[in-house]
């Protein structure tokens, strides 16, 4: 497989970006990760993505991969995993059932997304009490129906991996409720895949 370029913010473990990175460190896809400053300097670094055609938008993540752009809008990082488990022929179901739950559950997960981004300049009552366990609540029926630990039951999938950064991102701002036992169990056991502990043990989202 040609590397992958992955362009995001350096803004640690926070955002969209990071689904991205872990899902092609867990499929072992060697990719050259690229990270800019999430400062002031930030408006003239999107204008210079988008004049090099490497952000359509001026958002991230964008991926340089076989001399396309895989680019930015608001939930592109969901399309970004469903192209590379297809080009793997991996992470997204068998049956086309099973790829519908998927797509079920990303959708599920983008309807949280807008909620959470929607919480960064200040966190709602009706956030944390109401929309954060409603969510929860609804996913862990979909991975009860497999008997877990992933949504597919012991095959991973992508939306997997979008899962587990809305309960980390959750965590990160104070806003996660207590969760169902499955999904504690689904956490625990996704954090204990080679490639993801070999991750977060290196703290290399810390960096700079």
């Amino acid at each position: 497989m040609s590397q992958p370029v992955y362009h995001y913010l350096d803004i640690g473990r926070l955002g969209r970006g990071e689904v991205v990175r872990l899902f092609l460190r867990d499929a072992g896809i060697d990719f050259k990760d690229v990270r800019y400053a999430y400062d002031d300097t930030w408006p003239a670094t999107s204008k210079d993505l988008m004049e090099k055609g490497i952000s359509l938008t001026g958002k991230l993540p964008a991926i340089e991969y076989k001399g396309k752009i895989l680019s930015q809008s608001f939930h592109q990082h969901i399309p970004i995993l469903r192209f590379f488990a297809r080009e793997l022929g991996d992470y997204e179901g068998g049956s086309n059932y099973e790829k519908y739950v998927v797509d079920a559950v990303s959708d599920l997960y983008i309807d949280w997304r807008s909620q959470w981004v929607a919480c960064l300049s200040g966190v709602t009552e009706e956030y944390k009490k109401k929309i954060t366990v409603d969510y929860y609540h609804l996913i862990s029926r979909y991975y009860a129906e497999r008997g877990g630990p992933y949504l597919l039951g012991d095959k991973i999938t992508y939306v997997d991996f979008a899962v587990y950064q809305s309960i980390d991102n959750d965590e990160r701002i104070g806003t996660l409720p207590p969760l169902p036992e499955n999904l504690v169990k689904f956490r625990k056991i996704f954090e204990e895949r080679p490639r993801i502990a070999e991750y977060i043990a290196s703290g290399r989202e810390s960096q700079a």
